[in-house]
């Protein structure tokens, strides 16, 4: 779900692209060496069309991206950091060496040896 909404967001962003460079802009933009044959065409409202289009893309492209983050993948394990990098280095490490376990102290004095 996760990768399905990030490509519809590269989608809208590849098509904002696209409109924003047909806008008429001060200088006059893509659009403007077509303004003339809309109104003769009967096609006014080009330029409403694109500026909603516009609107559209960037509500899009908001609302996928706040959406995207409730379906963003988690890890599923529990460990800290640390202990992940702690045991990868233990695994790959050739110089180290094992710890060896230090034998468990007597609980009563009746089990300790004789000295």
């Amino acid at each position: 779900m996760y990768t399905s909404i990030v490509i519809l967001i590269v989608l809208a962003s590849i098509f904002m692209c696209l409109i924003v460079l047909i806008q008429e802009s001060k200088g006059g933009g893509l659009a403007a060496d077509y303004s003339n044959n809309n109104q003769i065409l009967g096609a006014p409202k080009t330029t409403n069309f694109i500026e909603k289009a516009t609107w559209f893309l960037a509500g899009a492209m908001i609302f996928l991206s706040i959406i995207s983050v409730a379906f963003l993948p988690g890890t599923s394990t529990s460990d800290s950091v640390i202990m992940q990098q702690a045991v990868e280095q233990a695994a790959t490490n050739p110089g180290n060496v094992p710890v060896m376990e230090q034998p468990a102290a007597p609980e009563t004095p009746a089990e300790a040896p004789a000295q």
